[in-house]
Order: structure tokens, then C-alpha cells, then sequence
């Protein structure tokens, strides 16, 4: 039975904050600070987008977007992350399902593109590639990947919102 995807209400909350906890307990490559920067963003308005999984009424997955900015001006481009989805649905399709729905809203809002830092064999079967226009500093270019959506395509550094160096 596929997950239903829906936006989070502000009830979602502390369910959110536990699967992103639960999701990135035993991942390599974290600094565990996932459920601060989703709390962060909310603080800051900067929650862009944020959808849930339920399966049986039981929250199981979420997914964040937020705004990014990049060094040429251009407009309309977010971040994807973090996605989280609790161990036991992982390789369930509650991922991809919540990756499918992201990319809908992103459409539905008009954006120009988006870009995530992951794994290049998960993110490339949903049309993200890693491209030498765009950077993020620090990180190896294989795993900072980019979908474009609009007609343009942005050249430059790439900054996410300041939420994602919340530590609490």
C-alpha cells in the first residue's frame, strides 16, 4: 500500500523532529543535526515546502525544501533536504514517493530548479545530475546534484539558508 503524502500541519511537528532522529541514528556522513535544521527552517519561514508520509495514520516519512541562493543572482531555486524516512519503511518506496511529490510542488510553484547533496545513484533516477555549474563549497562535486526545471541554467556558488547550521 503506497503512502499517503500530504503537507505537514503544525500537529506534525514532534512526529517530524522523531522520524528525522530515527532516520539519520546510524547514517554515515551526518552531523545528526537534521531535526534542528527542519525546526530552524520553520523558525525562519524558510520551510518552503514540507510533505509527510503516512501509512496507516502512522507518520513515517518527511521531506523538506527550502530556498537556496547562488553567487550569478538567479532565482527560484531550492534545496532539497533533509529527506528522512523511518528504518523500518526504508526500501519501501516512502522515499521515492515523497521525492515524486516534492518535484510536483516545485512544478506547481514555478521553480527554476532544485539541488540536493546525496547519493548520486539514488538522485539520478529522478533526473539529478551533478553539473560543474553549480557548487557547494567543502563537498565533493559527484554528490552535489542539480535538477533544472526552468529554461535557464544558473552558473556560480551555491549557499543554503542559514537554518542549516542550526546544532539545537
Amino acid at each position: 500500500m503506497p503512502p499517503q503524502i500530504r503537507e505537514e500541519v503544525p500537529a506534525d511537528t514532534p512526529s517530524i523532529e522523531a522520524v528525522t532522529v530515527a532516520a539519520f541514528l546510524n547514517a554515515a556522513h551526518t552531523s545528526h543535526t537534521e531535526q534542528h535544521i527542519v525546526n530552524a527552517l520553520r523558525r525562519a519561514g524558510a520551510l518552503t515546502i514540507s510533505l509527510v508520509a503516512e501509512l496507516d495514520g502512522v507518520l513515517v516519512g518527511h521531506i523538506a525544501l527550502s530556498p537556496v541562493s547562488i553567487s550569478d543572482g538567479s532565482t527560484q531555486w531550492f534545496g532539497l533536504g533533509p529527506i528522512s524516512v523511518l528504518p523500518a519503511h526504508q526500501g519501501h518506496g516512502v522515499g521515492s514517493a515523497l521525492m515524486a511529490a516534492a518535484l510536483v510542488a516545485l512544478r506547481q510553484r514555478g521553480a527554476h530548479g532544485c539541488v540536493l547533496l546525496g547519493d548520486p545513484g539514488y538522485y539520478g533516477r529522478f533526473g539529478f545530475r551533478a553539473t560543474p555549474d553549480l557548487v557547494l563549497p567543502g563537498v565533493p562535486p559527484e554528490y552535489f546534484q542539480a535538477l533544472h526545471l526552468g529554461t535557464t541554467t544558473p552558473r556560480g556558488i551555491v549557499a543554503y539558508h542559514p537554518a542549516f547550521e542550526a546544532t539545537s
